[in-house]
């Protein structure tokens, strides 16, 4: 167990942000206190020998309390609000090696929210939370192509679309709670989210009175809303000429039909009954020749989230027509995916591409990543794949990845398949911290994803 920590401030100053900060995911037991009142800060410290103490001042000019420089250098340390806000994880990282804290990436949220809070509060000029930066190499793949990328992030309610323009990358975002897996078929796009699977058709005829004018050429319009209830929806694959869909929390493949929540079609041979207890975390789903043909789980459990025991390397790829577990031992595995003729596969636990071999059982690494690997799409030999900096440590912690790196990237990574190297990315910098799906319209340059609200939506009609 670490040694108490008090994050101690003069009256007035807020510390709560930081002392949730410390206390989040790094074991120790951290609490506010005031000082400069000419006792408490003392009294702590001589009635706890092993206490360790945080300063912190709001502004540069605030002295620090003479009880506090009076400790010893070893049981305290300052930090300014403003240095702390504006460079959150140099800071975090200083204190963490103060305070004999184990640092994580985990640890900045709180942080985070208080710098936008002050930055809201102050009416200061600032970039969108949801601000990226990309390498000309991914506008351009995507340019060449005529074509753009859909990108799900579940943990801000946020389907993006990102697609070339005027020369640079633009970033579109539409609302939905909570998107998952996304599918694309000619004219067509099916999102699950947190109790719905949505059906958006592409109307020619609404996106030529887009403005401006000649700007779109696709208009991706909501059709029907599949009301699944909470089935913790993951993939979606369209094969022969059905949407199935990932049913996590019942284990199961389905389908849809409109008189149920859901159908099941098919569960892995290990699941002895369908109920809501996520067992395996069924998560992937790869579709080859026109039919579903491999899952990712996160384990062979058959009791509820009994995947978690094992979730470092007891991931699994199943075959569905045999219902065979054809690789085992992996860290996490999510998005299988069959392209040009090999089987693709996202190790998320170790933050990697890999090349499954479904005959031998093996798996070969092809790109190391510097973030959890989920969401995987493919453009001429360029596989995009997603970025997420799991900030929740009780999921994915002590995992090979965590260990590898303290600080993780969220965004989309492009990495050339035959050499393995990394050419190019997007990179959300502040709030979108998670990504889950993504799925390449292709032929599509610049779409409009329209939600049910809309303007656009109430005001185009299609008759038969």
């Amino acid at each position: 167990m670490s040694a108490p920590v008090f994050v101690a401030g003069l009256a007035g100053t807020d510390t709560r942000f930081l002392a949730a900060a410390l206390g989040g995911d790094s074991g120790a037991a951290v609490a506010s206190v005031v000082a400069g009142d000419g006792g408490s800060v003392s009294d702590l410290a001589e009635s706890v020998p092993t206490a360790r103490f945080v300063f912190l001042a709001g502004e540069p000019a605030v002295a620090t309390p003479p009880e506090l420089e009076g400790l010893e250098a070893a049981r305290w340390c300052r930090v300014e609000t403003r240095e702390l806000l504006a460079n959150p994880a140099a800071e975090l990282r200083r204190l963490c090696g103060h305070l004999g804290l184990t640092y994580d990436q985990a640890l900045l949220g709180p942080i985070e929210a208080a710098r936008r809070a002050l930055v809201a509060g102050e009416g200061e000029a600032a970039r969108s939370p949801f601000a990226s930066a990309s390498t000309e190499s991914f506008k351009a793949a995507l340019q060449h192509a005529a074509s753009s990328l859909l990108i799900s992030t579940y943990q801000t309610n946020r389907l993006v679309c990102a697609r070339a323009q005027n020369g640079g990358l633009n970033t579109h975002f539409r609302l939905y709670d909570k998107p998952m897996g996304i599918a694309v078929a000619p004219g067509r796009i099916a999102v699950g989210t947190r109790t719905e699977v949505w059906d958006l058709r592409d109307m020619p005829q609404a996106a030529a009175k887009l403005e401006p004018p000649g700007s779109h050429d696709a208009c991706f319009l909501p059709r029907n809303r599949h009301v699944t209830g909470d089935i913790a929806v993951h993939d979606l694959a369209f094969a022969a000429g059905e949407l199935w869909v990932v049913a996590t929390a019942f284990s199961c493949l389905a389908t849809l039909d409109a008189g149920h929540s859901f159908v099941p079609r098919w569960a892995p041979r290990f699941i002895t009954g369908l109920a809501p207890e996520d067992r395996c975390h069924l998560n992937g789903l790869a579709v080859r020749d026109d039919r579903v043909a491999y899952v990712t789980a996160l384990g062979a459990s058959d009791e509820a989230a009994g995947w978690r025991a094992a979730k470092a390397d007891g991931g699994v790829l199943i075959d569905v027509a045999s219902s065979e577990v054809a690789i085992g031992g992996l860290s996490m595995p999510h998005s299988p995916r069959w392209y040009r003729d090999r089987l693709w596969l996202l190790e998320s636990g170790r933050g990697t591409l890999c090349l499954g071999d479904p005959e031998t059982g093996t798996v070969e690494t092809v790109a190391e990543l510097p973030g959890f690997t989920r969401g995987l799409a493919f453009l001429d030999g360029i596989a995009f794949v997603g970025l997420s900096q799991i900030r929740e440590s009780a999921t994915f912690g002590d995992l090979p990845l965590t260990h590898r790196l303290r600080e993780r990237q969220c965004g989309v990574w492009m990495v050339d398949l035959a050499r393995g190297s990394i050419v190019g990315f997007l990179r959300f910098d502040d709030l979108v911290q998670e990504i889950f799906d993504l799925a390449l319209l292709p032929g599509v340059r610049f779409p409009e994803v329209a939600e049910a609200g809309d303007l656009t939506t109430a005001r185009s009609y299609e008759l038969p």
